[in-house]
């Protein structure tokens, strides 16, 4: 038996696989961060609390833990494990991971050359000179997912602005932070709790994912995945695979990656390191570590290499050394497509059953999820997040122009307008932008 969390589109799918029956009986706990009424609990969650009582009650029951999730899930599933006695994530190394300044401090002890110049300051902060870092500078919360209050800062008063909150929406952002900060005090003698900003040097060069697992201390790559982003944005367009950068840039991104993983501890499970690469200087640069499996780009793996990272996933849990043979696959290119508004005009409507059943037929592998809100919610996604992603679509193929040719045809049929709308900013590019590595 399983212990599975809930809250999240990906896992749920694969989790409910009809080649696990027989196998595997899954018990789900825990609530989806972005579904209501079930996000209602946020407002009570209390992750020491949860823990116990899920030792208690699947104590001598279960066989494994597993959580995918970045805001709580993968810290719970790790303190749940330890608890257990089961194979999982050290929490020490998540805490470490997920702590976005104690995680620049201990590459900077090991492996300074892959961090920007960074430096912590209060929420509270009153002036230029609370914040230890020159603008411009990219800002973001110390622990946070989903990139939430990640962006670019090029005065005091922009800061300002974007630090500057409704009182419900303070309210939110406690109650996000608190887990984590509760576990932080309980566990480690972190000075700095997860209610203090991070801010950061501009990076430069295209940026990546490595996808990678370690299994009994050895660090094992999976996979690179390129970024694109909407231009003139930091906002993710797609993620493509496999990466086209030059394979001796690759081994150095690989190098990088277990190098510094084994510097945070990280002894068993799946990481996600977002990174950029920089082929005018040669510089290789950290942007956060993800101690957990990337779950978006796990049916790319599936449909291209042949690995799916889910039933990998299982295996380390249960203790058991995965196979990570890559197996060649007719479709030999990937992309998850991220449709975003990035302003509130002419916003679109979530499909009709008609346009599902239609993308069903077009290409019964494809993978969809929406995330459509309005009101409130959008308002707030606009702010924390500076667009609204309202759907995730994932395809592969054979070619790239045949990959490319059926995201324009699915775009079309279920009139998911991206970017700026007509009456918004318009695109200062003219072009959406490329992560271009050049042979």
């Amino acid at each position: 038996m399983v212990l599975f969390g809930k809250g999240g589109d990906w896992d749920e799918r694969e989790y409910a696989h009809s080649r696990h029956e027989g196998r595997f009986l899954f018990h789900h706990e825990g609530f989806d961060l972005f579904s209501f009424p079930s996000n209602a609990w946020l407002m009570v969650f209390n992750i020491l609390r949860f823990v116990d009582r899920m030792v208690k009650k699947y104590g001598g029951r279960i066989d494994a833990v597993v959580s995918n999730n970045e805001q709580f899930g993968a810290l719970a599933a790790a303190l749940i494990a330890e608890r257990l006695g089961l194979p999982g994530t050290s929490s020490q190394s998540i805490l470490l991971s997920q702590h976005k300044f104690y995680m620049r401090e201990r590459l900077q002890a090991v492996m300074p050359e892959v961090n920007p110049h960074y430096a912590a300051f209060p929420y509270t902060f009153r002036s230029p000179a609370d914040l230890g870092i020159e603008f411009p500078f990219f800002v973001k919360p110390v622990k946070a997912a989903y990139s939430v209050l990640a962006r670019r800062v090029d005065t005091f008063e922009q800061l300002k602005t974007h630090m500057t909150f409704k009182p419900f929406e303070k309210h939110i952002i406690k109650r996000l932070i608190r887990p984590f900060n509760d576990v932080c005090a309980a566990q480690t003698n972190f000075e700095i709790d997860a209610h203090w900003l991070l801010g950061e040097s501009l990076l430069k060069g295209d940026q990546i994912n490595v996808d990678g697992l370690v299994f009994d201390g050895q660090c094992h790559v999976l996979g690179i995945v390129d970024s694109v982003m909407y231009p003139g944005t930091q906002a993710f367009m797609r993620f493509e695979y496999p990466s086209r950068l030059p394979q001796d840039w690759q081994e150095r991104v690989n190098h990088v990656a277990c190098k510094a993983m084994h510097a945070l501890g990280h002894d068993h499970g799946f990481f996600n390191i977002e990174m950029t690469v920089d082929r005018a200087t040669g510089d290789i640069k950290v942007i956060e570590v993800n101690p957990r499996m990337a779950s978006q780009f796990s049916d790319l793996y599936e449909r291209v290499d042949g690995l799916n990272l889910h039933d990998i996933g299982l295996d380390m849990a249960l203790g058991i050394r995965p196979d990570v043979t890559k197996r060649p696959m007719t479709d030999r290119f990937g992309t998850s497509f991220v449709f975003r508004r990035l302003d509130l005009h002419d916003l679109p409507e979530p499909p009709s059953a008609q346009q599902l059943a239609w993308l069903t037929r077009f290409d019964p592998d494809a993978l969809l999820h929406t995330f459509f809100k309005t009101g409130s919610q959008l308002e707030r996604e606009m702010k924390w997040l500076g667009s609204y992603r309202f759907a995730v679509l994932n395809m592969t193929a054979e070619t790239e122009a045949a990959l490319m040719e059926k995201y324009e045809i699915v775009k079309h049929h279920l009139g998911f307008k991206v970017g700026w709308s007509a009456a918004g900013e318009p695109d200062p590019e003219g072009q959406e932008s490329d992560t271009s590595f050049p042979v």
